[in-house]
């Protein structure tokens, strides 16, 4: 099932947000609505981005946050990556595509692309990174960090490393498709991060997880704020 999610951290944000601009006082009032938002993005973005991946349980959500820039150029990026997350949502089976601040958040259900214990790809699962590699590589001015997690049943230690293997599988793979590995960050986190409590099979394959997010670079950050994206 194809889905596009506007994954709205509204509330958080906003206080996170008050409690930063309220400690740092780095805006003055008569600075302009851009230098508002630059400042917030550069001075606060990380802080925002660090509490929310904290909060949610989600380190790959506050990446995406914690890049964001703010202001004028953060709507040109968010704009850029609108067109990215509708062709993600058009090609990839299986997955769930979700816009998160200034970038994007894409799931996909490790039941789906893995057999038990497996970090092997299987054959649907090569079909969707084909297609988001072909992506990857239209829009090549953004960062892509991969995670691998899974549910609680076994070993932690085995978890984790089975998860490590399973992001590391699709890193392995868009790089054969020719994107390129510097831009890429891949972590495994076993069991710490799941979605739902591990109560139900249903809870538990929710939890086996892939998630990439895709979220601004230096150059692309640079061209928004010229206004030139």
């Amino acid at each position: 099932m194809k889905k596009l999610i506007i994954f709205n951290k509204a509330l958080t944000i906003v206080a996170i947000f008050i409690m930063v601009v309220v400690a740092q006082g780095i805006v003055g009032c008569g600075a302009s609505n851009s230098v508002k938002g630059g400042a917030i993005g550069a001075g606060a973005g990380g802080a925002i981005g660090g509490a929310i991946g904290h909060s949610s349980g989600n380190t790959v959500v506050g990446a995406i946050i914690g890049a964001a820039v703010g202001g004028t150029a953060g709507a040109l990026i968010g704009q850029n990556m609108d067109k990215q997350a509708a062709e993600l949502q058009h090609d990839l089976e299986g997955a769930t595509v979700q816009r998160v601040g200034e970038g994007i958040l894409i799931t996909f259900n490790s039941g789906l692309q893995f057999d038990t214990n497996s970090s092997m790809l299987l054959a649907n699962t090569k079909t969707n990174l084909n297609s988001l590699s072909s992506t990857l590589k239209k829009y090549d001015d953004t960062l892509i960090r991969i995670e691998g997690h899974t549910d609680n049943v076994g070993e932690s230690l085995y978890n984790e490393k089975l998860s490590e293997k399973r992001a590391y599988s699709v890193e392995d793979y868009l790089s054969l498709q020719g994107v390129n590995k510097d831009r890429v960050t891949t972590r495994g986190y076993g069991e710490e991060q799941p979605l739902n409590q591990n109560l139900t099979e249903g809870d538990r394959q929710a939890n086996r997880r892939v998630e990439v997010a895709i979220f601004a670079n230096k150059a692309m950050k640079k061209l928004a704020k010229q206004g030139k994206i």
